[in-house]
């Protein structure tokens, strides 16, 4: 099993506010390795929308998600 770099959590579930930033944020997620996870969710607080999109870890030994 491969480990996530620098000890980062295997699964890491990522929200905010739907924007330039959060596209960023799961931008980097998946360059540095991390694979998407399921669907995205979005819901609205009364002001904007709110995003969340889950990455994991891939087991790198057989190419499988953990």
């Amino acid at each position: 099993m491969s480990n996530p770099p620098e000890n980062r959590l295997r699964y890491r579930l990522l929200t905010g506010p739907d924007d330039v930033s959060f596209c960023r944020r799961v931008s980097e997620a998946l360059e540095t390795g991390y694979q998407l996870y399921g669907s995205p969710a979005m819901t609205f607080d009364g002001k904007s929308v709110i995003v969340s999109q889950a990455v994991i870890w891939p087991d790198r030994e057989t190419g499988n998600e953990q």
